[in-house]
């Protein structure tokens, strides 16, 4: 079964390669204009290689970016942007080769290696608060100090995480979706001590990918996740409570609201551990309406993850 998202392409649009606006930001001044005249970074790190980090990467380089992927297991990771853009070029919304694409990004295997004179950093690893600040922490320490340091949470809190930055305020989330390449908005997340200029040259980089942007103040769970775990955890219970099948509710979703997903078939393509992961974190901020439905934590026991095992409310194989 296949998911029903978004053809798996790329923005490429009439967009300017690599400007510098580097000046700017010393003199400390709204830079959202230039940075939308200068297109993507010239340089981006993304630190992790997965679902989310692979999709990053992609997204930067096939608008010209040079790309440093952080991540240990560099073979899965390679095969993972090389794919993305294939299918990218296949439908036709890849603007070049994606092997020449492609050789635009290199890995590292530590954070420690990120290039001095990397613009963006995005931290995309598991929705674990500590393995997070680890990295963020040392990427802080690689890069130069006008560098934009971002977190791809979707729920984590922005000010808990900035704590152990020098400079927490060039940091904010950049909570992009899954697939990266076909999803159209990113949600800036601002924490109480991120600046102008940091949220103003991620919205411009937002858009020089060819995606809208929305902007909010951190909290628990930010606007879409919080939206969105509530509404999937609801339809879990309706389907353990045997009110409908995965499909039905699924369907009543689109065609009744034009949800473009249904709940459930989204926490597939989310994957049921990270959908529980969420839902456990919001359950202890925001109390009991939260709380993770019992068929949740039997299927993430039973290794049930949705898309990327093969089975979760739906088969995929």
């Amino acid at each position: 079964m296949s998911a029903a998202v978004q053809p798996d392409g790329v923005v490429s649009g009439a967009v300017e390669r690599g400007g510098d606006v580097s000046g700017a930001v010393e003199r400390g001044g709204d830079v959202s204009g230039a940075v939308e005249r200068g297109g993507v970074p010239g340089v981006v790190g993304v630190i992790g290689g997965g679902r989310m980090g692979s999709g990053i990467a992609q997204v930067f380089a096939a608008l010209g970016a040079r790309v440093v992927v952080v991540e240990p297991e560099e073979r899965a990771a390679r095969e993972r942007v090389a794919s993305g853009l294939r299918r990218a070029a296949e439908k036709g919304s890849l603007d070049g080769d994606p092997a020449a694409v492609l050789e635009r990004v290199a890995f590292a295997a530590s954070p420690a290696e990120l290039p001095a004179t990397a613009e963006l950093v995005v931290e995309a690893v598991p929705e674990q608060a500590g393995l997070k600040a680890e990295v963020l922490a040392a990427a802080e320490e690689a890069v130069a100090g006008d560098a934009v340091l971002a977190t791809n949470t979707s729920s984590l809190s922005i000010d808990e995480l900035a704590a152990v930055l020098r400079r927490p305020e060039r940091f904010l989330g950049l909570h992009f979706f899954n697939p990266v390449p076909a999803s159209l908005l990113v949600e800036v997340v601002v924490g109480a001590a991120t600046s102008g200029w940091a949220r103003d040259r991620a919205r411009g980089w937002v858009r020089a990918l060819g995606k809208s942007e929305v902007v909010v103040a951190d909290s628990p769970g930010f606007a879409t996740s919080r939206l969105g775990v509530l509404l999937g955890l609801e339809a879990i219970r309706m389907l353990e409570e045997g009110v409908a099948d995965a499909a039905s509710i699924d369907r009543a979703m689109e065609l009744g609201y034009r949800h473009p997903m249904g709940p459930l078939r989204s926490t597939d393509l989310v994957g049921l551990d990270v959908r529980l992961a969420i839902a456990e974190y919001l359950h202890g901020r925001l109390g009991e309406r939260f709380a993770p439905p019992r068929l949740l934590r039997e299927k993430v026991e039973r290794g049930e993850l949705g898309r990327k095992t093969g089975r979760g409310f739906y088969d995929w194989d």
